[in-house]
């Protein structure tokens, strides 16, 4: 059985369809124009919508339009009474699934419904044998086993399968990007857009621009109609980098539209609704930001639904070699050359080495090599300056002495970067590549004064 939606403004016609397609046992619901199926679409699901073409307030062309611009994957099947070649060829073009005449038979047109949810259901196992695949791939670009990105994965996984905001924190060239392609490729959503905006560097009016759209003539320079990232992004993914830089006097705004799920364009006062999976992402410690009146507190708790804390590369120097060998392949195959190694010395180098850049700085030194040596092996020389020239930090507080427990070691690393900050939190957070609040309950942990 379908639920399937009627939309036929000739009600003794909507009668006798819907007696037909019920005997046959579909469920039926009866719309008689365009703009109330569209209403009733945005409610509930159905699995097919039966159209008019000619009809009052809003057409069936003008339905299809609104919900290809919607994304709405209802399946289409159109019935008219008024079918030319060049209506049929604009149906399809649209995403009908099969167009018919008023006149078919009543088993011609059950057989066109039974097609259409046929190939629908098709399309989902499709998608969902997509999505297994991806599951069996692993997470796509995010590379290391280690238990600090085990973790991440585990929260990948749990996020990818419904549509909840997620919010990504950490260093600069950690992979904040892409974490969130992952959850989106993984996820129901993958068939639809993925649309990336950073907030940093974009004069307020433009990020307003960019993020709600605007009206033609709303500011200067506004020459067309804009749709804004929320309305590009519709049926899918929107990832915002940077989000902290969203200047205060957007922030209601934006609050809104992560609230109610609608925007309001530059130059228009109508709100217009959105349907996206909103993940949002900043290297700043969103918390202190609010503190210091940067950031508003209630935007803050609605980003903050799920948190997922990407660790910096240093947290996890057991990965290091797995990315060596992943950007080892990767420029291998875009300078068409011959792979090539790196030799145990180079290795440890790259192990121990702190990455302030992270794993973006990795990557910048092994292209570097590549495009700079015509060996085939990586050397210590071919390195840049800074990491060849880096040596253990003297103050290490676990230099000369026995090994000892990991809280043990954690706990003096702490105190350690307490000490040297002088007491200040916020430097002693980022001395430890952690954020302040999980300094906090670390020092609560260990009872460090």
């Amino acid at each position: 059985m379908a639920r399937i939606l009627l939309v036929e403004d000739e009600l003794n016609m909507a009668r006798t369809l819907a007696k037909n397609l019920e005997r046959a046992g579909h469920a039926v619901e009866h719309a008689p124009h365009g703009e109330a199926a569209l209403a009733r679409l945005a409610e509930a699901r159905f699995d097919v919508v039966l159209t008019d073409l000619k009809m009052p307030v809003m057409d069936g062309m003008a339905l299809m339009r609104a919900m290809h611009e919607r994304r709405l994957r209802t399946s289409v099947v159109v019935l008219t009474g008024y079918g030319t070649i060049e209506s049929a060829v604009e149906a399809m073009k649209l995403g009908a699934a099969d167009y018919l005449i008023k006149d078919a038979r009543p088993q011609e047109i059950l057989l066109t419904i039974d097609r259409a949810l046929k190939v629908d259901a098709l399309q989902r196992e499709n998608a969902r044998l997509q999505r297994e695949v991806g599951r069996l791939r692993g997470f796509g670009e995010l590379i290391g086993e280690s238990a600090p990105m085990r973790a991440v994965y585990q929260v990948i996984d749990a996020v990818a399968e419904n549509k909840s905001t997620v919010l990504v924190t950490g260093e600069s060239g950690t992979g904040k990007e892409l974490v969130a392609r992952t959850i989106h490729e993984r996820g129901p959503l993958a068939g639809q857009p993925f649309v990336v905006l950073n907030c940093a560097g974009l004069s307020e009016t433009l990020l307003d621009s960019q993020l709600f759209g605007h009206k033609r003539g709303a500011f200067t320079g506004a020459v067309n109609d804009h749709d804004g990232v929320f309305r590009a992004a519709q049926g899918g993914t929107l990832f915002l980098d940077e989000v902290s830089e969203i200047p205060l006097a957007i922030q209601a705004k934006f609050l809104r539209a992560v609230q109610e799920r609608e925007v309001t364009p530059l130059g228009s006062s109508l709100p217009v609704p959105v349907d996206v999976r909103l993940i949002a992402a900043t290297n700043r410690d969103l918390l202190a930001e609010v503190h210091a009146g940067r950031f508003r507190q209630d935007l803050f708790y609605r980003l903050n639904v799920v948190h997922i804390e990407l660790p910096p590369l240093r947290a996890r120097p057991d990965d290091v070699p797995r990315l060596v060998e992943h950007f080892l392949d990767r420029f291998s195959r875009q300078y068409q050359v011959a792979p090539k190694r790196v030799p145990p010395e180079a290795l440890a180098r790259l192990t121990t080495y702190p990455w302030p850049g992270n794993i973006r700085e990795l990557q910048n030194a092994i292209e570097r090599a590549f495009a700079l040596s015509p060996a085939d092996t990586i050397t210590l020389a071919d390195l840049p300056a800074a990491i060849t020239g880096w040596a253990p930090p003297a103050d290490d507080p676990l230099e000369g002495r026995p090994l000892v427990t990991l809280e043990e070691g954690e706990r003096r690393l702490v105190a350690a970067a307490l000490k040297k900050s002088g007491g200040n939190k916020n430097e002693a957070a980022r001395l430890l590549g952690i954020d302040r609040q999980r300094l906090y309950r670390k020092i609560e942990k260990y009872g460090i004064s």
